[in-house]
C-alpha cells in the first residue's frame, strides 16, 4: 500500500474504535479496509486518485468535497456516516493547507464591506421561494431552529411553539412596534400580528427574499401592518419597542459581531426588550470550513462569551439565556428527511442550478449539522438570550420564568 493510502487509512480508522459503527473503504485502486472488526454499516468508495489526494491532503473537507464532485460515494447510510466521523473527531480544527484555506476565505469573502455581506446573504437565501417551500415548514418557511416541548410531532408544530416562545420571552403586546432582524419570509411578522396584535418591520438583506416578502404582504392586505426594508443588519432604522434576531449573529462575520450588536442595541428604545436566537459556540473556535466555503460564504460562528462581551459592550442587559442545542437536531433531522424526499421536484425547478453536485452539497449540510448538535461531545450551540437595553425592573419583566410555561 502506498505512503498516501496508508496515511488516508490511518486518517479514517485511527480512532474508529469511539464510533458505534464498523464501516469500510474501498479504494480507487480496489484494495479494501475495514475500521474494525464486525459487519459494516455504509461503505466509503473512493472512485479516482484525486478524490484520495484531495482527502490526504485536506482531511474530512477533502472527503467531503470529493463526495460533492461525485469523486467518492457513500453507500450506506450517510446520517451515520456522518455521525460515525464526528464520534471519531474527524471534524477537529482546521490545521496546515486547510488552515491557510480558511483564513484566504475570509479575506476574500469576509462580511466587512456591505457589498460582499449582501453577496453572500444571496449566495443562499437567494435560491428562490420555491426551493425553500419544498422542505421548510408551512405557511412559516420558517429557517431556523424550532422549539419541539414535549409532545411536539411536526416541524410546522414545533416552529408555530418557537415563535410563540418568543413572542412570550419578550412579552410582545398588542400595538407595540417590534423590529425583526433577519426576517427570511417573514414568518415571525405574521404571526405576531395575528396572535399578538403587534406591527412589525421586517429587516433583510437578500432581495429574492425581500420582494418576496413584500408581494406576500400586499396579497394578504397588511401593508398598514407589516413592513419589510432591504438594509444590511448594520443600517437598521428608528427605534422600536422590542426587538427579535433569529438566525442573524452566525452572519454577522468574523469581525463585524461588535458592530452588528451595537446596531441592535441603537434599534431599541430605552427600557425595551429584545430577544438573540443564534448558533454559537462554547469557547473560541474556528468556523466549520466546508460550511464557509460551500454553504454561508461569510459566515462565523461566535461564542457565546464573545456575544455577552459584545452586549455589555453595548449596554444591554442579560435578562435569560436558554440552550436550544437538541431541538436544532430535530429540526435539521426533519428538513433533511423533507429535502431527499422532495429532491426529484426540487431538481425539477431548476435542473442546472439543482443539480446532483447541489444535491451531495445540500444533504451533507442538512444531515451532518443535525449529527454537530445531536453530538454529546460537540461545542456548537443554539442560544436564546433575552435582554433589556439598560437594567430591567420587576414591573417590566417577571421575577421566574413561570410565565413562559402557563
Amino acid at each position: 500500500m502506498s505512503a498516501m493510502l496508508r496515511t488516508i487509512r490511518t486518517l479514517l480508522t485511527r480512532d474508529a474504535g469511539r464510533a458505534g459503527a464498523t464501516f469500510r473503504i474501498v479504494f480507487a485502486d480496489g484494495r479494501t479496509c475495514r475500521s474494525r472488526e464486525g459487519e459494516p454499516s455504509f461503505t466509503l468508495v473512493f472512485r479516482n486518485r484525486r478524490a484520495e489526494w484531495r482527502t490526504a491532503v485536506f482531511r474530512h473537507v477533502g472527503l467531503l468535497e470529493s463526495y460533492f464532485a461525485g469523486d467518492v460515494d457513500i453507500e450506506g447510510n450517510l446520517q451515520l456516516a456522518f455521525r460515525t466521523g464526528m464520534d471519531m473527531g474527524l471534524d477537529g480544527p482546521p490545521a496546515g493547507l486547510l488552515r491557510l484555506r480558511n483564513a484566504w476565505h475570509e479575506v476574500r469573502f469576509g462580511n466587512a464591506s456591505l457589498a460582499q455581506a449582501k453577496a453572500n446573504a444571496r449566495f443562499h437565501y437567494g435560491l428562490g421561494t420555491d426551493f425553500y417551500r419544498q422542505w421548510l415548514d408551512l405557511p412559516s418557511m420558517m429557517y431556523t431552529c424550532g422549539y419541539w416541548k414535549e409532545g411536539t410531532q411536526t416541524v410546522e408544530e414545533a416552529q408555530r411553539n418557537k415563535m410563540d416562545h418568543v413572542a412570550q420571552k419578550i412579552r410582545l403586546e398588542a400595538g407595540e412596534r417590534f423590529v425583526d432582524i433577519g426576517c427570511g419570509f417573514g414568518g415571525f411578522l405574521f404571526h405576531a400580528r395575528e396572535h399578538y396584535g403587534a406591527y412589525g418591520t421586517g429587516i433583510n438583506t437578500t432581495t429574492e427574499q425581500v420582494q418576496w416578502l413584500q408581494g406576500e404582504i400586499a396579497r394578504r392586505g397588511l401593508g398598514e401592518q407589516i413592513a419589510v426594508i432591504e438594509a444590511d443588519f448594520r443600517e437598521i432604522p428608528g427605534q422600536y419597542d422590542k426587538l427579535v434576531s433569529i438566525g442573524v449573529l452566525e452572519h454577522a462575520g468574523r469581525d463585524q459581531l461588535h458592530a452588528v450588536v451595537r446596531a441592535h442595541a441603537d434599534a431599541l428604545k430605552p427600557g425595551g426588550l429584545g430577544m438573540l436566537h443564534f448558533i454559537g459556540h462554547a469557547g473560541v473556535f474556528d468556523t466549520e470550513f466546508y460550511i464557509r466555503k460551500h454553504i454561508f460564504p461569510g459566515g462565523w460562528i461566535p461564542s457565546l462569551a464573545q456575544t455577552i462581551e459584545a452586549m455589555d459592550a453595548c449596554g444591554l442587559e442579560i435578562v435569560d439565556i436558554e440552550n436550544l442545542r437538541r431541538h436544532y437536531a430535530l429540526t435539521l433531522d426533519a428538513w433533511a428527511t423533507r429535502f431527499d424526499a422532495r429532491w426529484d421536484a426540487i431538481h425539477a425547478l431548476d435542473p442546472q442550478r439543482f443539480d446532483e453536485r447541489f444535491r451531495r452539497t445540500w444533504r451533507t449540510y442538512l444531515w451532518s449539522c443535525a449529527e454537530m448538535f445531536r453530538s454529546p461531545c460537540g461545542m456548537t450551540h443554539l442560544f436564546q438570550i433575552v435582554f433589556s437595553k439598560g437594567n430591567v425592573d420587576r414591573e417590566r419583566y417577571p421575577m421566574s420564568r413561570a410565565f413562559l410555561y402557563r
